[in-house]
């Protein structure tokens, strides 16, 4: 009988019927996930007010919003009125947030029912060398519904789980350095990290102000497109989105078709050595670019990694302290720690939180240059200069629109006495994350039963155009098949 009433509630309306209710919607939603999580593990809390909120739109007299009735999951770093905002840790368990996080705002008021919030690598995977990506003290460890011993890479991989298993069709991640695309890429779903300042960061657990940002993760591009144009928008109380109103008009536009038509994309053929069957996929991708009427230009090489990477690290680490003391100090009274200093000595008195690997990058913030000093400041500059700095130069050298490269490695075991272990693979998430630049990944295929993203990297504020490259791609190549661990939404 379950059976039944599950494909009642997933079957397609008539042709010419209505569309499905979002009380219909969200009822489906929360059957797929209650059939499919203890599988996943992909959910930290659920919403029980969601059913009720969808009713409402139902009732409601206004016009439907863009995204009405459409369920949405928001990773468990940001805030939503009556949920813990967590990051995954017991440290932050009673931080229910008394109201929601502006981009949470945004999607309520565009028609879209938050469900629940989503599983991540805990502090965003910013506590240990040695960590495991999907994995926290609250949440326990998501899995891959490719394949449930594979990594769901960090640290939105609840948010990109939850879409890859067909539980929801839209989720929301965040990304300091690739926890958008990383998952995107190795679950098999759409994930965009959009120009830093398009999309505020107010109501979200920090990591550094330089580079953190929210993104859609989709099961497709246009549905990623159309979260994106809801979350954009200007908010008086994070500086970095004062021109976000402006340039979030386009993202409200219909995505053009045939958008590769005489396009000039480079190829980032410094980034394509790593996994042997991620090569052939990408030249298959590269292909399709092709024969859509896209001109190729092959770029040879890259940035400096080595001088991107210290410079970024330090940056991280000055940034999260600063950025979680704030945070910190404004938490709900029920909230016990007050700082990170107050974080790290509630790990050390409950082991079971450091039961698989430690909280060494925790204790290197607390130790790390403090924020706007000279050398936080000369690390950010070195940094962003040479990221920014190339990006600029060779799309302008070149007269590209864009730069496409594979994002990241097929997925790797889940290993608990080594932590996470990649294979090596020279990607390319820093340039955009340290250079604040849209970054979108875009399934390209599956081999050997695991699927690989493909990156398209733009100037700054070139978010409309970067989507619509990546929906004509997705367009033309076609339907690709489902994970084994999946309910078709």
């Amino acid at each position: 009988m379950r059976v039944l009433v599950l494909a009642l509630l997933l079957a397609a309306p008539a042709k010419g019927a209505e569309p499905p209710s979002a009380a219909a919607a969200v009822e489906a939603a929360l059957a797929r996930i209650a059939a499919l999580e203890p599988q996943v593990n992909a959910i930290i809390d659920l919403d029980p007010a969601a059913p009720a909120q969808a009713r409402a739109l139902d009732r409601s007299r206004r016009a439907p919003g863009p995204l009405h009735g459409l369920p949405v999951l928001v990773k468990g770093n940001i805030a939503v009125r009556g949920l813990a905002t967590t990051a995954g840790s017991a440290v932050l368990a009673a931080n229910v947030a008394a109201a929601d996080a502006p981009l949470v705002a945004r999607l309520r008021a565009a028609g879209a029912v938050i469900v629940g919030t989503t599983n991540l690598s805990e502090w965003a995977n910013f506590r240990s060398e040695f960590s495991i990506s999907g994995w926290s003290t609250l949440g326990g460890q998501t899995a891959n519904p490719w394949a449930l011993a594979r990594n769901p890479c960090g640290s939105s991989s609840g948010s990109g789980a939850a879409v890859a298993a067909g539980m929801v069709t839209a989720a929301i991640g965040t990304e300091t350095d690739g926890s958008i695309v990383c998952p995107a890429s190795v679950m098999g779903i759409v994930g965009m990290k959009p120009t830093l300042g398009l999309v505020s960061r107010s109501g979200i657990v920090p990591l550094a102000e330089s580079q953190d940002t929210a993104g859609p993760m989709a099961a497709d591009v246009p549905t990623a497109a159309r979260l994106l144009a809801a979350m954009a928008g200007t908010d008086p109380a994070d500086p970095a989105t004062a021109g976000a109103d402006r340039h979030a008009a386009s993202l409200r536009a219909p995505l053009p078709e045939g958008a590769l038509a005489g396009a000039r994309i480079g190829v980032l053929r410094f980034a394509t050595t790593g996994s042997e069957a991620v090569g052939p996929l990408f030249e298959a991708a590269l292909d399709l670019l092709r024969r859509q009427g896209a001109t190729l230009v092959d770029i040879a090489d890259g940035p400096d990694a080595a001088d991107i990477g210290a410079n970024e690290f330090l940056v991280l680490k000055a940034e999260f302290r600063a950025g979680l003391d704030r945070y910190l100090a404004a938490a709900p009274p029920a909230v016990a720690a007050r700082s990170l200093a107050d974080v790290i000595a509630a790990n050390r008195a409950h082991p079971e939180a450091l039961s698989l690997f430690g909280q060494d990058l925790l204790e290197a913030s607390l130790e790390a240059p403090a924020a706007g000093s000279e050398s936080h400041r000369a690390a950010r500059e070195a940094a962003f200069r040479a990221a920014d700095g190339w990006l600029a130069a060779t799309l302008a050298r070149h007269r590209l629109d864009a730069l496409v490269a594979p994002t990241a490695p097929q997925a790797w075991l889940i290993d608990t006495v080594n932590g996470d272990t990649p294979p090596r693979f020279p990607g390319v998430s820093t340039i955009a994350a340290v250079a604040g630049t849209p970054h979108l990944s875009v399934p390209m295929g599956v081999a050997r039963g695991l699927p690989a993203g493909l990156s398209f990297l733009g100037p700054r504020w070139a978010d409309a155009r970067i989507l619509a490259l990546g929906a004509a791609f997705e367009a033309a190549r076609g339907p690709l098949p489902r994970p084994p661990v999946s309910v078709s939404p």
